[in-house]
């Protein structure tokens, strides 16, 4: 038997979850994005141990090379309860590249997904078993397949919704309720040009150079403020173009993410003013700005990144939290420290108490 579900056997129905072990467990299961089958299945098999209905949902491939290794199996979101949940713990377990296994040292537990998001699924299902020792049954779990290139896994989990009415979803927050995420839009710069021999210029055009000069023109734009989340930013990710140092560029392009903080069409209307004709311009990605839920009592923050939030709409008034900082996701140094990881379980219980308390 494995030895995460060999566990849960040994102390189903007690409400005691250790997080550091299931932690480890899950992190050491290589799940970057599109390899997420094996994890899945693991998951599943520990929460039926513990008396948990379970639904394995399968994803399809989704149009941008996710499909399934051959090693990993099919891709599948983890969808469990016990009655019928009022509110819903949920997070991904699919990770960024390079995976790299868990070690612990000075009190914390380092690898890829300790705090994004393996960590907080952990703190989650220890929180949902303690609450279950308590006699509440109205607890659900939406644990999902490839938040980190698309949410199609909670696009998928979106379809099948229950009636909760609040969704706990679990991001790096360093325990801070987010009051706000911002809203993405990413956009693709094209320049065309005339290719020429560079000891003629005046027979070519540059693409280049005409990217550039929208480039500059993007800095010296002003772009749309909220009270809250403050001021859109922007980040020129990627960048190419021309095919010899000695030739005209006939072509460029350029990437470019905008991290937004109200509606979009406003970025668009400005974007096109700074360009001005001069390039095209190709949307790539867009997902809206985020007001949450918050309680009092827990300590709030606004988030420049964005979650599985909106595609989960289905699934209850959305709320986001949970340990870690996000300046160590995505890095070769990403840890969780354990101490934050045992409060989070206390933070989960005592979000999840005051939510049912206050649902009538």
């Amino acid at each position: 038997m494995d030895p995460i579900a060999a566990s849960a056997k040994a102390s189903a129905g007690q409400g005691s979850v250790d997080p550091v072990a299931l932690t480890r467990q899950l992190v050491d299961i290589d799940s970057t994005t599109g390899n997420e089958g094996e994890v899945g299945r693991v998951l599943a098999a520990y929460l039926r141990e513990r008396g948990y209905s379970v639904l394995e949902q399968p994803l399809d491939a989704d149009g941008r090379g996710l499909k399934p290794s051959p090693s990993k199996g099919d891709r599948i979101n983890v969808i469990a309860a016990v009655g019928e949940p009022k509110v819903v713990f949920s997070t991904h377990f699919d990770c960024v590249p390079p995976f790299f296994p868990s070690r612990i040292e000075d009190g914390k537990i380092f690898g890829r997904g300790a705090c994004d998001a393996k960590g907080i699924l952990a703190a989650q299902v220890a929180a949902a078993e303690r609450l279950r020792a308590e006699g509440e049954t109205r607890i659900g779990l939406v644990f999902v397949a490839g938040e980190e290139r698309g949410s199609d896994g909670a696009k998928a989990a979106n379809r099948i919704a229950s009636k909760s009415a609040f969704l706990i979803n679990g991001e790096p927050t360093d325990l801070r309720l987010g009051a706000a995420t911002r809203g993405c839009f990413r956009v693709r710069l094209k320049s065309a040009g005339k290719a020429a021999h560079s000891g003629y210029p005046e027979l070519g055009e540059s693409a280049i150079e005409k990217l550039i000069d929208c480039l500059n023109a993007l800095r010296a734009t002003t772009w749309p403020e909220d009270p809250l989340l403050g001021t859109t930013h922007y980040t020129v990710g990627l960048i190419s173009g021309g095919v010899a140092p000695n030739v005209i560029p006939p072509y460029a392009e350029a990437e470019v993410f905008f991290r937004t903080v109200g509606h979009h069409d406003v970025v668009r209307d400005r974007l096109a003013a700074a360009i001005n004709g001069r390039v095209a311009v190709e949307e790539v990605l867009e997902l809206p700005a985020v007001k949450l839920h918050t309680v009092p009592g827990f300590e709030t923050a606004v988030f420049s990144y964005f979650s599985d939030v909106p595609f989960l709409t289905l699934w209850g008034t959305p709320l986001l939290i949970g340990p870690g900082s996000i300046h160590v996701a995505h890095t070769d140094q990403e840890h969780l420290r354990i101490d934050e990881l045992q409060q989070a379980v206390e933070t989960y219980t005592r979000l999840a108490r005051t939510l049912l308390a206050n649902d009538h």
